[in-house]
C-alpha cells in the first residue's frame, strides 16, 4: 500500500468501534447469563477471533447488522471441541484465559504467527498462582498453550507495569475464585473491564493509592446480561487526527470518540506539542464519556512526553512519532519499553521506518527520540505485519515529500476494518502498490 503526499483533507468521519470494549462485551456477555445486546461492535479480525473464540467456550453469537451483534451466555464456559485460534488477538487470547481458568476445563490456545512471538507468562503466571495448570506445546512463555481450570484461590497481585490486559485476566479469573481478588497497580491502566463489570452487575472495589490503585472483586459473582453501546477507539481515531496536523490545509473532524481519561494521553500530548485540536460535543454513550474531534494542520513543537503517561497512550507511540517527525526540535518518549513486546518491537520499526524517510532518530531500550524537519519520504516500510506500524507510515506518506509505502498492509484489517477507504473519503492518495 502506498501513501502519495499532494491532496489536502477535508471532512467529517465516525470512529469505528473501540477494540479494548469489543472484546469484553463478547466475554462478559459470553460468562452472563441471559442476552447482551451490542451496539458498535468493531468488525475487525481480531474481535471476529474472539466472538469465535466465545463461541467454542459455548455461547451462541449472532451479528444482526453492522456493529450490532447478540451473545446469549450460559452463565460459564464449556469445554470446547478444538484449539481456541485467537488470530492476531493479545487482549482477546490473555482475556480468555483468565475466564477460562475459573472453570473446570481443559482448552488450548494458539494465535498467528505474529501471536506466538508474544510473552504470555506475563498472564499465566499470576493465574497459575490462584491455581489454573499450564502445558507449553512448544516454546515456554509463548503459545500455543493448554490450560487447565478450575477450583482457584483468590490472590493479592501487585503490578510492575501498568497492564490492563494482565488486570483484566486476573479479574475475570477471580470472578470464580475463592475468596477475594485485588490488583494493585502503582501507575493506572484502562479500566474498561471493571466499568463493564459493573454494567453486567458484579461488584468491584476500586481503592486509590496514590497514583495508582487497588481493585478488589468478590469471588463467586454471577454476571447478568445487558446493553453495550461501544463508543468510537480513541487509538484509531488517532491516524485520520494525525493526518488533520501534518497536512497543509487539512480540517478532519471525528465524531464519537470515547474520552475516557485512561485513554486521551496521546490528545493531552498533542495539544502540549501546539496542535490544533479541539473537542466538541461532550456526551455519554456506554457508559463512557465522548466527543467529536476535529484536528486542523498545526505547527507542532518537540515536547519530553511524561513517562507516567504511558499507560494512557501505548498503543499511540507509534503515530505520535510520525507526527512528531513533523514537528520542530525533539520528541522525548521513554519509559515505553512495552512497546518492543507487542504485535512486533514497535521502537524497533518505528525508528527504522523514520530513518529510512529521512527522520532523526535515536533509539534507546526503553524508548526514543524524533527530531522534527523535512520528511523526505521515498522508502518502503517493513512492518512485519504489524497494522499500527503500517498505519503510521501511510499517514506520515501523506505529508512526506515523496510517497511511501508499506509491506504487509492486510494486517491492518485486524484493528481498523475500512482504514484506507475511510482516509480516502477525507481525500487521502492511497492505493494498492
Amino acid at each position: 500500500m502506498t501513501a502519495h503526499p499532494g491532496p489536502t483533507l477535508k471532512g467529517t468521519l465516525r470512529a469505528p468501534g473501540d477494540k479494548s470494549m469489543s472484546h469484553r462485551s463478547l466475554i462478559l456477555g459470553a460468562m452472563a447469563t441471559a442476552i447482551t445486546e451490542i451496539d458498535g461492535l468493531l468488525e475487525g479480525e481480531d474481535i471476529l477471533a474472539t466472538a469465535r473464540g466465545v463461541e467454542a467456550f459455548g455461547a451462541t453469537v449472532t451479528r444482526l447488522g453492522p456493529g450490532r451483534w447478540r451473545v446469549e451466555g450460559r452463565g460459564g464456559f464449556t469445554k470446547p471441541a478444538g484449539i481456541i485460534d485467537c488470530g492476531n488477538a493479545g487482549t482477546g487470547v490473555r482475556l480468555l484465559m483468565g475466564v477460562a481458568a475459573g472453570y473446570p476445563i481443559t482448552a488450548t490456545f494458539d494465535g498467528d504467527a505474529s501471536l506466538r512471538k508474544r510473552p504470555m507468562k506475563r498472564v499465566t503466571g499470576p493465574l497459575a498462582e490462584m491455581g489454573a495448570r499450564f502445558d507449553w506445546q512448544a516454546e515456554e512463555d509463548r503459545l500455543p498453550v493448554t490450560l487447565s481450570g478450575g477450583t482457584l484461590t483468590a490472590i493479592d497481585y501487585e503490578q510492575t507495569v501498568a497492564s490492563a490486559q494482565i488486570k483484566s485476566a486476573i479479574l475475570l479469573a477471580g470472578l470464580n475464585a475463592s475468596g477475594t481478588t485485588t490488583v494493585t497497580e502503582l501507575e493506572k491502566s484502562r479500566d474498561h473491564t471493571e466499568r463493564m463489570l459493573r454494567a453486567f452487575g458484579a461488584e468491584v472495589g476500586v481503592e486509590a493509592i496514590g497514583d495508582g490503585w487497588r481493585v478488589s472483586l468478590k469471588g463467586g459473582q454471577r454476571l447478568t446480561g445487558t446493553s453495550v453501546s461501544v463508543p468510537g477507539d480513541p487509538s484509531s481515531a488517532a491516524f485520520p487526527l494525525a493526518a488533520g496536523l501534518i497536512v497543509p490545509g487539512a480540517e478532519v473532524t471525528v465524531q464519537g470518540v470515547m474520552l475516557n481519561p485512561l485513554r486521551t494521553g496521546l490528545f493531552d500530548t498533542w495539544i502540549e506539542m501546539g496542535a490544533d485540536l479541539t473537542i466538541a460535543n461532550r456526551r455519554s454513550s456506554g457508559g463512557e464519556e465522548v466527543g467529536d474531534i476535529t484536528a486542523r494542520h498545526s505547527r507542532l513543537k518537540g515536547i519530553v512526553v511524561p513517562e507516567s503517561r504511558a499507560a494512557s497512550m501505548i498503543d499511540e507511540y507509534p503515530i505520535l512519532a510520525a507526527t512528531a517527525a513533523f514537528a520542530e526540535g525533539a520528541t522525548v518518549m521513554r519509559g515505553i519499553g512495552e512497546m518492543r513486546v507487542k504485535e512486533s518491537d514497535r521502537i524497533a520499526l518505528m525508528a527504522a521506518g523514520l530513518k529510512a524517510c529521512g527522520v532523526q532518530v535515536e533509539e534507546e531500550p526503553e524508548g526514543f527520540t524524533v527530531t522534527g524537519g523535512p520528511v523526505q519520504g521515498g522508502a518502503t516500510i517493513t512492518t512485519h505485519g504489524d497494522h499500527r506500524i503500517a498505519m503510521s507510515h501511510l499517514v506520515l506518506g501523506l505529508a512526506a515529500q515523496q510517497a511511501v509505502t508499506v509491506d504487509e498492509p492486510d494486517m491492518i484489517a485486524t484493528s481498523f476494518p475500512g482504514f484506507v477507504e475511510m482516509m480516502q473519503s477525507l481525500g487521502a492518495d492511497m492505493e494498492a502498490a
